[in-house]
């Protein structure tokens, strides 16, 4: 799933509100509303021009080139300063963006895109197909470090047909090859003669957007300003502050002082804490549903999970149900597999096992795991079934998952340990390394169910999706026989199945 174009959920109340293409990924927001009434949206109003508006994040950004970012935090901020050649709109429809017009041949092997003229980068050089060619070429080159290649490595070329065109030929049918240039364009003249992994502009971005960057204060806060030259005109805000606060309910208490403006909220934060009149007053709260999953990501490498028996056994000891009402009040369904239920992807005929301690004790007894001395820790071949549960820190979701699966195991006799660690090292040091058992994660989608980059058994490498190292022959064959069909029946068909031997395979447990 390309993080970079996946459809971060849209707030429609924020867009009035705003006036802007306002995008985030989370399921519950409060916004303040500086006037200290609370904030309703008719139509008639006109919104007024200026202002700041600040957002927390529990993470700071690590990389702001738009073909190399990979987490959250640092696409929130790539897709407010760049553009792709389309994007989608609030109705989730693609539409265009540096592209103003484009074309697809009958056999869906070619898009000719026609860009905007007049486009300018924020430090005052024309955009142009030069750019489009120079982003291409990078996305492909061995060199680069993308986690997003493998949707431009079925281009056979792109061809500049001038200076506002280009073609693009596919090698085979691609199904998400329009969604794909969503990708952000990156400047030609600025990166030509630098490392693009290593390029100052990759802390330093010049981009097309609506926002150009301004500074960056690590760990502590990143600061946009409005982009007068912008294509689309001026946005209505005209700076945007994205505050690092590690602590959600810090956040929380900054919300309610004025420190910021929007944030997501916890669930405990939706259901008890912003239901008083006073809250009420000062604040709008909306919630939306999720494109998107968490899981318990285990290390198919790993001598503790490299066994299906002993993920299968894991994942009937996990009671869903207690942790979506323990952890998120109740605001949530169980997850069967990697489409969520609001996806034409998603196979209904799918079910979760209940949980049942008998049936995992059972499958490690068969997988050779015994408490051998008494001591209450299964073993085997002499080794204690000890493992450490990782997750990033601030999000207290997910170390309220990882104590509540540490209390669950211990029941079969496997020991958790947990490990909370910064967002940038979690990801930089331990996840992109493979230097973990387990982690708690989750995954933002794109409406398009193509999920190559992470299940596919070629896409193991450093800052590539698949870090637990899952492999499977058919799934493999689907993802790309499923990535070449374009009829929306046999595609269906083909999810259907993946998501059926995903689950089976238990590469993670879906939450």
């Amino acid at each position: 799933m390309n993080r970079k174009t996946a459809i971060l959920l849209s707030i429609a109340a924020l867009l009035a509100v705003l006036a802007m293409a306002w995008k985030v990924n989370k399921d519950y927001a409060a916004f303040r509303n500086t006037s200290g009434t609370p904030s309703s949206f008719s139509g008639s109003e006109k919104p007024v021009k200026g202002d700041t508006l600040v957002e927390a994040s529990t993470g700071d950004a690590s990389i702001l080139n738009p073909i190399l970012a990979a987490d959250s935090a640092s696409v929130d901020i790539v897709n407010l300063v760049y553009n792709g050649l389309v994007k989608y709109d609030k109705n989730i429809i693609l539409t265009g963006d540096l592209a103003e017009s484009w074309s697809v041949s009958k056999d869906g092997l070619v898009i000719t895109f026609n860009l905007r003229k007049g486009v300018k980068w924020q430090d005052g050089i024309e955009f142009t197909a030069d750019d489009v060619e120079f982003t291409f070429k990078k996305l492909t080159a061995p060199e680069t470090k993308s986690p997003y290649k493998s949707s431009y490595e079925v281009i056979n070329r792109l061809e500049k047909t001038g200076r506002y065109s280009v073609k693009v030929y596919y090698s085979k049918p691609f199904a998400p090859a329009l969604e794909s240039w969503g990708m952000g364009i990156l400047p030609k003249h600025l990166f030509e003669n630098s490392d693009v992994n290593t390029s100052k502009y990759n802390y330093e971005p010049v981009g097309t957007g609506a926002y150009k960057f301004k500074t960056w204060n690590r760990v502590r806060d990143l600061r946009l300003e409005y982009n007068g030259e912008y294509f689309e005109g001026r946005p209505y805000l005209e700076k945007y502050i994205y505050r690092i606060i590690p602590d959600q309910s810090v956040q929380f208490m900054e919300l309610k002082a004025g420190g910021i403006d929007l944030m997501g909220l916890t669930p405990d934060m939706y259901v008890k804490q912003t239901e008083n009149s006073e809250f009420k007053a000062r604040f709008s709260k909306y919630r939306y549903p999720a494109f998107q999953y968490v899981y318990l990501g285990l290390n198919n490498l790993s001598p503790f999970f490299s066994d299906k028996k002993v993920r299968l056994a894991v994942s009937t000891a996990i009671d869903k149900k207690e942790i979506i009402n323990g952890v998120i009040l109740g605001l949530g369904s169980e997850a069967t597999g990697p489409f969520p239920n609001g996806s034409w992807a998603y196979n209904k005929n799918v079910k979760n096992s209940p949980c049942d301690l008998n049936v995992s004790g059972k499958l490690l007894s068969e997988a050779g795991w015994k408490d051998a001395d008494g001591d209450g820790i299964l073993e085997k071949a002499g080794k204690k079934f000890i493992f450490t549960l990782m997750t990033n820190q601030g999000n207290k979701q997910r170390e309220t998952i990882a104590v509540m699966i540490q209390s669950q195991l211990k029941k079969l006799g496997i020991k958790v340990n947990i490990s909370i660690v910064a967002w940038p090292v979690f990801i930089n040091e331990y996840v992109d390394k493979k230097k973990f058992d387990a982690v708690v994660l989750g995954w933002n989608l794109g409406r398009d169910p193509d999920c190559y980059d992470i299940f596919h058994s070629s896409k193991t490498g450093e800052k590539e999706y698949n870090f637990v190292s899952y492999k499977n022959e058919e799934v493999d064959r689907l993802l790309i026989e499923g990535r070449e069909t374009f009829d929306y029946a046999k595609r269906k068909k083909i999810y259907n199945r993946i998501h059926e031997l995903i689950a089976g395979d238990v590469p993670y447990v879906f939450l």
